[in-house]
C-alpha cells in the first residue's frame, strides 16, 4: 500500500531483500544492511521482492504531531509494480 510520512521516512532492511519505488520513479532494489529514506511528502511503497523475504525497520518522527496525521495510506501498489524482478 502507497504511503506518505509528513517527516519522511527511514527505512532500515535488517534481512532479505526489499523494494521501494516512489511514485513515478523506479523500482529500487535494497538488501539487507542498507537503509534507503523516503523524503517527507513523497507517496512510496515498500514490501519484499518476489521470491524473497524480507524484515525492515521503518522509522519515522512525528515532530510534534499528536493528531495522527503523520502517515497518509494511499492505494495499493499494483501488480505490475509489485512484479519486479531483479
Amino acid at each position: 500500500m502507497r504511503q506518505l510520512h509528513a517527516g519522511g521516512q527511514p527505512l532500515h532492511v535488517t534481512d532479505g531483500v526489499c523494494l521501494v519505488q516512489a511514485r513515478g520513479g523506479d523500482v529500487q532494489v535494497v538488501q539487507h544492511g542498507k537503509t534507503v529514506y523516503t523524503p517527507p511528502g513523497e507517496w512510496h511503497w515498500h514490501g519484499a521482492a518476489p521470491d524473497h523475504f524480507m524484515s525492515h525497520l521503518a522509522m519515522w518522527e512525528t515532530a510534534g504531531l499528536t493528531d495522527g496525521s503523520e502517515t497518509t495510506w494511499g492505494e495499493l501498489a499494483t501488480d505490475e509494480e509489485y512484479g519486479y524482478r531483479e
